[in-house]
């Protein structure tokens, strides 16, 4: 039995939409990751404290990326039985994931990646099952 996958993705959630045989299948992925921390601007920080009351920017740059790390391990498991892989999402989190699946050897199945903004569930899911029905 072939199976196909379409994901839609960006860095809070992903949905997984597996296609068989036997129909078709819908999961959600979120994401833990928090946007990004800035330092505030509007109320600059003075005195010789200022390093105790702001993280520094290479332990919330770290945190970012472990939080994406574990997310991108959940959806690449729940991908990974896949044959046929379509990749589609508004942001930067579908090239990233390109990157990984090709780390671990998945990058052969990569049919497609797409640019597509803010979609509903249903049209995740018609839009997977046109490009696999080819």
């Amino acid at each position: 039995m072939k199976t196909n996958v379409g994901l839609w993705i960006d860095h809070r959630k992903a949905i997984v939409v597996t296609v068989t045989d036997k129909g078709e299948e819908m999961a959600l992925i979120i994401s833990r990751v928090e946007k990004q921390p800035r330092r505030s601007g509007d109320s600059p920080l003075k005195g010789p404290y200022e390093p105790h009351q702001v993280a520094a920017q290479d332990s919330q740059q770290r945190t970012f990326t472990g939080h994406l790390n574990i997310y991108y391990d959940a959806v690449t498991a729940s991908i990974r039985d896949a044959e046929a892989i379509l990749i589609f999402g508004p942001g930067e989190a579908k090239g990233e994931l390109k990157e990984r699946l090709e780390k671990h050897g998945l990058g052969v199945r990569i049919v497609g990646i797409e640019t597509i903004d803010r979609m509903t569930d249903r049209q995740i899911a018609s839009k997977v099952k046109r490009y696999f029905a080819k």
